[in-house]
């Protein structure tokens, strides 16, 4: 291979050697009109071309061309840093990958702290994405036993009950709160606390029973369940720690350099 073949870039102090052919695989992109001298973002110094660019970033675009796909660290951040020197370079096809990736739902935790005492269960789920705690808050419902209004006729002894709906409760956007088991109403009379968790019609009163449902939820939800542990086994107080992450996948773009420069030509 000819020196001539090869091209080497200073950008952001960073050296980059690479083939032409790599830097120009994108015709219609401004890194395939730096050699015509023209563009002032890049001076000649020597035997190498000057970028005042961030040379980390260019490591992921130079793989990019070399490769057209996009694939970045696991622990990656710097989604709109890497856009904005992908459209310096007008790399168009880069940008709409990167686009894939800034609207992805980001990886979302959720905590089931669960408390079993006294015939009653209390349960309070935390979560990152308010809008997962959006979602069981319309999906749980509270019923509490009330005794029903007296009627003339009804002289029935002990009163009939009746079953009033109540949502869990919001302390924040982060969190809901809600138990189930024994009620002491204000009469001093021993009511039941059901839960129901759609799409189960039942109305559960055991504890366990709703914890079930609620973990069986959660992984049909696509959460995986990453820990378990006791708080305190006094209280039989639980935690059950959730994690729902998209897997990592390698984006390729869907056309080629030549048919890009094509429609980039028909545009002018």
């Amino acid at each position: 291979m000819s020196s001539q073949e090869l091209v080497t870039l200073n950008v952001g102090g960073k050296i980059f050697t690479t083939r032409l052919s790599t830097i120009k695989q994108f015709p219609a992109s401004r890194l395939a009109r730096m050699l015509d001298g023209k563009d002032q973002e890049f001076k000649m110094v020597g035997s190498q071309i000057f970028v005042d660019r961030d040379g980390v970033l260019f490591s992921f675009i130079l793989d990019f061309l070399r490769t057209h796909q996009l694939l970045l660290p696991t622990d990656f951040s710097d989604y709109l840093r890497l856009q904005r020197e992908a459209l310096f370079y007008e790399l168009d096809s880069l940008v709409d990958l990167l686009n894939q990736h800034i609207l992805e739902p980001r990886p979302a935790f959720l905590e089931v702290h669960f408390l079993n005492r006294n015939m009653q269960a209390f349960f309070r789920v935390f979560g990152s994405c308010s809008k997962t705690i959006e979602m069981l808050t319309g999906r749980i419902t509270v019923f509490i036993e009330q005794p029903a209004a007296p009627t003339w006729s009804s002289n029935s002894f002990p009163p009939q009950m009746t079953l009033l709906p109540l949502p869990p409760q919001r302390p924040s956007y982060h969190d809901l709160v809600f138990y189930c088991g024994s009620d002491s109403t204000t009469d001093n009379q021993i009511g039941v606390r059901y839960v129901s968790i759609k799409p189960d019609n039942r109305k559960l009163a055991n504890g366990t029973n709703v914890l079930g449902l609620l973990i069986d939820i959660l992984l049909k939800e696509g959460f995986h369940l990453v820990s378990t542990r006791t708080v305190s086994s006094e209280d039989k107080s639980e935690c059950y720690s959730f994690e729902r992450i998209k897997p990592l996948e390698v984006l390729t773009m869907n056309s080629t350099p030549k048919l890009e420069a094509e429609q980039s030509q028909k545009k002018k």
